[in-house]
């Protein structure tokens, strides 16, 4: 609150991060959406969280409604007020605390709250998210990059992960990618994920417009995973210079869209965020921090 009595903004709850961080901006930004389909495709390759949850959710009937709950989420936590994310946070923990995995190689029964797979599932998310976002332009230096990573500590801990335990820092979200890759897997779990991403069920009316757009941002996002996840999957990618070059033109078409359009969009949480703190408030990369230690962040 502190840092909108600074913008000349009310003092008013601004969250769990606030119109001075990192994520705030970041977040607000439409390659969100293709980066969020990269996380998915991440996710999936971890043989336990993914059939963690194929065997406790409606994905298969469902899937377009758990991925609008998972923006949702992200919208909630991020443009919320404070007890809002503590409130979508509850939930969440909750619903993982009655839910249990069976390990595919072991028959193994484990909670879906464990921790391992708890940080599996934060660590894809929120290196997916910066991996597109950067890439496709976004100004971040790495200090800002650094400091998302270190916030996004919150999010963690929201869904009953011990701050602590979490990268601090993307030199050591790099660190725990590198020790689990050796854990994953492309298992048919995994090619269920694959195969819905690539061609999600559709109204037969709307059956061009996801071949057209769908699977246009499906196809980058795939694309933008590193080579040993193409490798596992067993479909092949352009060059990183062509994948690269791509989700520029994306972002730069995305971004030409106004932005008061395309955050009509629901869960529309960051018009809100806007009406409650005031236009000072509006993300944008012309708003991230400029010094280089942002608070929070580790190493």
């Amino acid at each position: 609150m502190a840092a909108a009595v600074r913008q000349g903004i009310p003092d008013l709850d601004s969250g769990l991060y606030g119109p001075k961080s990192v994520t705030w901006q970041m977040h607000g930004d439409p390659m969100m959406w293709i980066a969020g389909v990269r996380a998915l495709y991440l996710q999936a390759l971890h043989p336990l969280a993914v059939r963690g949850v194929l065997q406790n959710s409606d994905f298969r009937e469902d899937a377009w409604g758990r991925l609008l709950r998972t923006a949702r989420f992200v919208a909630t936590i991020t443009y919320g007020t404070t007890d809002a994310a503590e409130r979508a946070g509850a939930r969440v923990r909750g619903i993982h605390r009655r839910l249990s995995v069976t390990d595919p190689g072991t028959g193994a029964r484990h909670a879906v709250d464990e921790p391992t797979l708890l940080l599996w599932v934060h660590c894809a998310e929120v290196a997916s998210y910066l991996h597109v976002v950067r890439r496709s332009g976004y100004p971040l230096t790495d200090a800002q990059a650094d400091g998302y990573v270190a916030e996004n500590r919150e999010s963690a801990r929201l869904v009953g992960l011990d701050p602590a335990g979490v990268p601090g820092d993307t030199a050591e979200l790099r660190a725990y990618l590198a020790r689990v890759r050796p854990e994953l897997a492309a298992t048919p779990e995994a090619r269920e994920v694959d195969a819905f991403l690539r061609k999600p069920p559709v109204h037969a009316a709307l059956a061009p417009a996801r071949d057209l757009i769908w699977g246009r941002f499906a196809a980058l996002a795939y694309a933008s995973l590193p080579p040993y996840a193409h490798a596992l999957y067993g479909r092949p990618a352009p060059a990183p210079a062509t994948v690269t070059r791509r989700l520029r033109a994306t972002g730069r078409a995305l971004r030409c869209v106004p932005s008061t359009v395309r955050w009509q969009l629901p869960p529309k949480h960051i018009l809100r965020a806007v009406e409650r703190l005031g236009p000072g408030t509006r993300p944008s990369p012309r708003n991230l921090p400029r010094d280089a230690a942002v608070p929070g962040a580790a190493g």
